[in-house]
Parts: C-alpha cells; sequence; structure tokens
C-alpha cells in the first residue's frame, strides 16, 4: 500500500472517484507512514483513531456520489490552527494541554470539503523562526540530506512539520502560515511547492495569532496542482475575521496550464545582493528563462526600499507580537506557575512558558512600542512599510503580472548551524520573502533546482493583490521546466 502515499492530490482524487482505493486505505498508508519517520519529528500529535473515523465517514459519502472537492485526502495541520476537542499548543509550553472548544475557519473548510486529519504539525514556537528549531517538542528533520554527508539539516521554518511531511509523503498536503515567509522558505528547503495568499484572502480566525497584520494561512503541497486544489479550499470570507476580504474566490486550479504568453515578468535589481552564492544567482537566471521560453516577456524592475523591509518587518512583527502574546499569563487557560501577588504568576509564567526567542522577541516589541521610542521605532517602520507597498504598486501600474525572485538566499543549512550566537544571522533568512508580507501581496516558491550538495533550491514569483491565478500559471511553468524532486528515503 506504500505507493498510495506517492501520489498527487490531483491523482487521489482521481482514484477515490474510479474506486481504485478507498481513503480508509488511503488514510491507513500515510497512518503507517508517519509511523515510520517519527524521527523526522514532523507530527507532534497522531489522530489516528480520528483520521479512521473521517475516511470512513468520507468512504460513505463517496458510495453516495456526495464526496467534496477534497474527499478523502489526508492533510497534516500546523499546530497553530485551532482543531476542536484536539490539543493545540502553537509549540509553546505556555499553552500546555490546551484543548480548544472550537475550530479554525481554515480547518473547518476542509472538513466540510471532506479532508481527513492526521494530526498536528510541529512548528516554529508561536511561528517565531525560520528553521523550526525554536519549538517545546525539539526541532523538525529535513528529510533531505547534502550528499555523502548524514548532517541532520532544517526543514526551515515556521511551517517545518508541514513542509518536511510532505517533502516525506506523510501527508498529501499540510496547513501552514506566512508571517514573514513561513510558508516560501521551508516550501524552498524541502523540495515543495507553498503559497502565502494575498493578505485577507484567507480566515485568520482561530489561528494562533503572531502578528495580525502579516500572518497569512495558506498551503504546501507537492505540486502547483496540488496547492491550487488546496487554497480553493481554504480560501473565502469569514464574518468572523474583520480583515478577511469579501469576494469571489476563483477556480484555482483552471489557471494550472493556462498560457503565459505576454506577461510581464519583473526581475528586481535589488534582489541582486552582494555575495549572493553563484548557485542562486543561475538558478534565478534560469527561472527567468524558462518564463521567457513560455512566451513571458522579462523586465527590469526597481524596488528601492527593499533594504529597509528586513529592519522594519523586525520591529512591526515583534510589535504586533508583543501585543498579541499578552493574553498568555497563567490565568486563564494553559500553563500556569504559582507567585506570591499577580504579577509574580504573571512573570513566573511568562518565564518559564515562553522559549528564548520568543522572550527576544516580545521584549523587542515591548521596547519599540514603549513611551519615548514609539515614533522611532514603530512609527518609522510602518512609514517604510507604506514605501514598500508603493514600490509594488508603481511596478504593477506598468503592466508588471508577477515578480520572480530567489526564495532562499542558501539551501537548507543543519541543526544547530545559525542564529546560535548571533540571532541576526538566523533572521536574514528571510530577506526575499518578508517584502512580501509587509505589503500583503501573494507569493508561491517553487522547486527550481538544486545545488551542488543535491539540496533542493526554490524561485519565489510574487503576483498583484488576489491574483494568486497567475502565479498559479507561471508556478506551473517552473515547475514543468525544473521537474520534481522527491528525498532518498533514510529515515
Amino acid at each position: 500500500m506504500t505507493d498510495l502515499t506517492s501520489m498527487t492530490i490531483a491523482e487521489a482524487k482521481a482514484g477515490l472517484a474510479n474506486k481504485s482505493f478507498t481513503s480508509l486505505e488511503l488514510t491507513d498508508a500515510h497512518l503507517a507512514a508517519i509511523e515510520a519517520a517519527r524521527s523526522l519529528n514532523a507530527f507532534i500529535l497522531e489522530t489516528p483513531d480520528q483520521a479512521r473515523a473521517m475516511a470512513r465517514a468520507i468512504d460513505a459519502k463517496i458510495a453516495k456520489g456526495e464526496g467534496g472537492p477534497l474527499a478523502g485526502i489526508p492533510l497534516g495541520i500546523k499546530d497553530l490552527f485551532a482543531t476542536k476537542d484536539v490539543r493545540t499548543t502553537a509549540c509553546s509550553k505556555i499553552l500546555g494541554n490546551f484543548v480548544p472548544p472550537y475550530e479554525s475557519t481554515v480547518t473547518s473548510q476542509l472538513w466540510r470539503d471532506g479532508a481527513v486529519m492526521l494530526g498536528k504539525l510541529n512548528n516554529d514556537e508561536f511561528a517565531m523562526g525560520s528553521s523550526n528549531e525554536t519549538s517545546c517538542f525539539g526541532p523538525v528533520v529535513n528529510p533531505w540530506r547534502r550528499e555523502g554527508s548524514n548532517t541532520t539539516l532544517v526543514p526551515g521554518g515556521s511551517s517545518g512539520g508541514s513542509a518536511s511531511a510532505v517533502a516525506a509523503l506523510l501527508c498529501m498536503g499540510a496547513t501552514a502560515t506566512d508571517t514573514g515567509g513561513s510558508i516560501r522558505q521551508p516550501a524552498a528547503f524541502t523540495a515543495t511547492v507553498g503559497v502565502k495568499p494575498t493578505y485577507g484572502r484567507c480566515s485568520r480566525w482561530g489561528i494562533v495569532a503572531f502578528a495580525s497584520s502579516l500572518d497569512q494561512a495558506g498551503p504546501i503541497a507537492r505540486t502547483t496542482r496540488d496547492a491550487a486544489i488546496l487554497m480553493h479550499s481554504m480560501a473565502g470570507h469569514d464574518p468572523k475575521d474583520t480583515t478577511s476580504v469579501d469576494r469571489a474566490v476563483p477556480d484555482y486550479e483552471a489557471a494550472i496550464g493556462k498560457s503565459v504568453k505576454g506577461m510581464k515578468i519583473g526581475i528586481p535589481k535589488e534582489y541582486r545582493l552582494d555575495g549572493m552564492p553563484a548557485e542562486i544567482e543561475k538558478l534565478w537566471s534560469e527561472g527567468a528563462a524558462w518564463l521567457k521560453a513560455a512566451g513571458a516577456e522579462l523586465v527590469d524592475v526597481s524596488l528601492p526600499h527593499t533594504k529597509y523591509a528586513l529592519p522594519a518587518y523586525y520591529i512591526v512583527a515583534p510589535a504586533e507580537a508583543s501585543s498579541n502574546l499578552a493574553r498568555y499569563d497563567g490565568v486563564r487557560y494553559g500553563l500556569r506557575v504559582p507567585g506570591r501577588s499577580i504579577g509574580e504568576l504573571y512573570e513566573n509564567t511568562r518565564a518559564e512558558g515562553f522559549g528564548d526567542e520568543v522572550r527576544r522577541r516580545v521584549m523587542i516589541g515591548t521596547y519599540v512600542l514603549s513611551a519615548g521610542y514609539y515614533d522611532a521605532y514603530y512609527l518609522r517602520a510602518q512609514k517604510v512599510r507604506t514605501l514598500i507597498k508603493k514600490d509594488f504598486e508603481e511596478c504593477f501600474a506598468k503592466g508588471v503580472s508577477a515578480i520572480l525572485t530567489p526564495a532562499t538566499p542558501s539551501a537548507a543549512f543543519g541543526v544547530g548551524e545559525k542564529g546560535g550566537a548571533d540571532p541576526v544571522e538566523m533572521y536574514l533568512n528571510d530577506i526575499f520573502t518578508v517584502t512580501v508580507n509587509m505589503a500583503g501581496l501573494p507569493g508561491i516558491a517553487v522547486p527550481a533546482g538544486k545545488d551542488a550538495q543535491g539540496l533542493p533550491l526554490g524561485l519565489q514569483l510574487i503576483g498583484r493583490p488576489f491574483d494568486e491565478e497567475t502565479l498559479f500559471s507561471l508556478g506551473e511553468v517552473v515547475e514543468q521546466a525544473a521537474g520534481r524532486f522527491t528525498p532518498p528515503r533514510w529515515w
């Protein structure tokens, strides 16, 4: 049955429709794969009983011809999404054994469409990290390895569990979230496809908040088509989320295979960084050549405020995090460490419950919002954010359909290799991705090649607001030209 796990969502949908296998058989194959791959630490909670019950119910529906667009497809859920009666911790000790009495809007839409939940996936604590090393459940392991080496590599973050599980064929797709690159960077590190939708395209209701003006849910899948299928179910207006946009959800899958002839693709000169590895430069040129061969027109564009994006992001995101994380106080839910006063209870709980990276960001955020520093830091960062958004608007006003950039400045690195002595070294991984969140735009990362050590590298396409369809069309061109990569099995 193991070959059932190597199918794409599109292939599995066809197989289920043809009655070649049942959803229960598909689910059992994935549960067995998860059990055999516990060394990857991608799943932090397996829900086999619930998965089988969901699969049986879907099989009964399929038999009656009532299955939805995701009927019988087994998925993994990032531990940032509230799942009713299933533990949700954001991979932080401070949430303890929190079991939500409600379901996030995104996951409820997936279950509405017939998907099956295999369990909860590991992520950086409160989604704060670029390597999935800050989780209280320990780091996730990338299923890819350097050729001839047994070094344990990171899968990227914060959605490292999602990317690792999809790449290792443990689930057919996964939910993820992206605040500064947390979908696209792990996708690039694992040869999976990751989509960060336009801000407001997917509901944030029931997702543990990091930075409310930047967070956006999206899918990680094995192919561009699979990502489009998942995105259709995840997107949509939600009256419970005031930042959710009320506009119709297009058929994203219909964009796959559409001609890209005549589309203008912007190549931003500011993304050519000093000291950028030659193989990243080469990959970028190859990607541009593939799009040109498909009929797209390449144009040089300028995004002059890009150089300020990373510092501005690391002011805005921690500021919003310090505000959002104030609710974790040991009083209402989660961990409680007693103290002699209410103030001491807060201090003790937060000191023990939050990990180093979360504490660091909360302290930075509280500092930049404090009296005397608010104008100097937070207000200026918001002004820079407006200028970054304007740069993109000017590009799109000149007829540019999408912008092509590298997804990451390097391939995956080893666990413990970066950020130990200098956290900024880790933050620099987000250099190509944060602008998209600052401007609220959609972005997609697609596998495009490998480095000299056989590790996957990805390209990023940035689109106009609510024009994910163009990204799917262009992403498919890159995917077809580059081919698909699967890690050799060693776990």
